[in-house]
């Protein structure tokens, strides 16, 4: 079976995230032998973790790595702890339920159009599914850039302070100049 490489988008955002189609067209052109695999995330958090853990399940024992953007990257440390795959965030939310709190109501996702309403229970839920503390560090990749301007750069720093980590000065959310790390990331997830 193929190694496989599982691309999280963030919140609002889709499988067709820029970083994903650069993460996929790398692979296609460089190492065609590894799949990859871009689940479209529910918008609501206990969906989401379901649709992680069905795709996780549907791939087996291949092995397996993890990239995760902002909310993207708090499911990916989930999955990196609870099953032991190694993954790489990318400028993640840490405590994403607190980010919510403040997007409660109507919701329309940019890229995809669909509407939804975000709720306190959705907030409860990204709560109970957090991470409290790490246990395994070692299996992560912190890619951080200090220019974000949704997340508080900070906050990474201080939860992944034992991860492996690569900070950049400027940048912004969506991670100016991803492609630049594709090979890396292959090779730190060891697939």
């Amino acid at each position: 079976m193929s190694p496989t490489l599982i691309y999280l988008h963030g919140f609002n955002s889709t499988p067709n995230s820029v970083k994903a189609l650069q993460m996929t067209d790398y692979l296609a052109k460089e190492l065609p032998d590894i799949q990859i695999c871009v689940p479209k995330l529910p918008n609501t958090p206990a969906a989401s973790w379901r649709a992680i853990q069905e795709t996780l399940a549907t791939l087996g024992d291949r092995k397996i790595g993890v990239v995760g953007s902002s909310m993207g990257g708090f499911w990916a440390t989930k999955v990196a702890e609870e099953y032991g795959h190694k993954a790489v965030l990318i400028n993640p939310a840490v405590h994403p339920h607190y980010l919510l709190q403040s997007l409660l109501g109507p919701q329309r996702n940019p890229y995809s159009g669909e509407e939804y309403l975000l709720e306190p229970k959705h907030v409860e839920e990204l709560r109970l599914l957090g991470i409290p503390v790490l246990q395994h560090p070692e299996r992560l990749w912190l890619l951080q850039q200090q220019g974000d301007e949704v997340l508080d750069y900070r906050h990474a720093l201080q939860f992944y302070h034992f991860a492996r980590t690569t900070v950049e000065q400027g940048g912004n959310h969506a991670f100016t100049g991803f492609e630049r790390y594709c090979a890396q990331i292959v090779r730190f997830l060891q697939l």
